[in-house]
């Protein structure tokens, strides 16, 4: 059974930088592990994180869906659009990756985007684990194109701002009644001495804290020096601390 992990927080929390090092953990502790990874933030960069250059995004074959005589003569639209998805995956050896973007522009999309729910379903099923890097009001969760989420981790940054966001994105999976099996609070960037002046916030975030990411120059080299995350030594700081929090979380 596909186990699906969903990474969701505000921009600048190392949202992606914690999916990418999740994705680093699975291959490196679970070999043998089938891995869909799905960039689903409207600011796509996953790829970037990962190394991969991606040419199509889920979002754009939605949006061309609407053009007019976008379908072949003699194939059905639904047809048509699971061909097009299935363009969209970027397909490695350690991983796959799935970009779903942001579709632009007027009009319905539930047509599509219940094409979509029902291609990812369909798709996850041949992956041991899907690894979703969210976006902080989980709009694509949010649509119920995931039926549910194994684990749900809510990245904040080092400030009592950063931890509020945290809890309203718990606020979200409450209101809007995303199954989430299990959900915690990861703090990225975080320095000495942080989580004892964040434990009010962390506390009223309702949110229980299953660890935190130090700030690591390392990180920020591979960054500014388009370096895929995946080829981060193990020594690095942000690498041992994902380790050890990923052990705990028995994935």
């Amino acid at each position: 059974m596909t186990k699906r992990i969903a990474v969701a927080g505000k921009g600048g929390t190392g949202k992606t930088t914690l999916t990418a090092l999740l994705i680093r953990y699975l291959i490196e502790n679970r070999p043998g592990k089938s891995i869909l990874a799905v960039d689903a933030d409207a600011n796509a960069n996953l790829n970037e994180a990962l190394g991969l250059e991606v040419r199509d995004t889920i979002g754009t074959i939605l949006e061309d869906t609407k053009k007019p005589n976008a379908v072949p003569t003699g194939m059905t639209k639904d047809i048509f659009i699971e061909y097009r998805l299935s363009q969209a995956l970027v397909e490695e050896k350690a991983f796959d990756l799935l970009v779903m973007g942001n579709p632009q522009g007027p009009g319905c999309y539930c047509y599509p985007n219940d094409l979509l729910k029902n291609y990812l379903e369909k798709v996850s099923k041949n992956y041991d684990y899907m690894v979703i890097d969210n976006e902080a009001g989980l709009e694509h969760l949010s649509r119920r194109l995931l039926p549910m989420v194994d684990l749900l981790l809510v990245t904040s940054d080092s400030s009592a701002r950063g931890i509020r966001s945290a809890g309203r994105v718990r606020e979200i999976v409450e209101t809007v009644k995303i199954a989430v099996s299990k959900m915690g609070l990861v703090i990225g960037r975080s320095r000495t001495g942080d989580r004892e002046q964040l434990a009010g916030e962390v506390e009223n975030s309702g949110l229980n804290l299953f660890g935190e990411i130090p700030y690591d120059n390392l990180v920020v080299e591979y960054d500014l020096n388009g370096k895929a995350l995946l080829s981060l030594p193990d020594e690095s700081d942000a690498v041992a601390a994902s380790t050890k929090l990923f052990d705990q979380l028995d994935l």
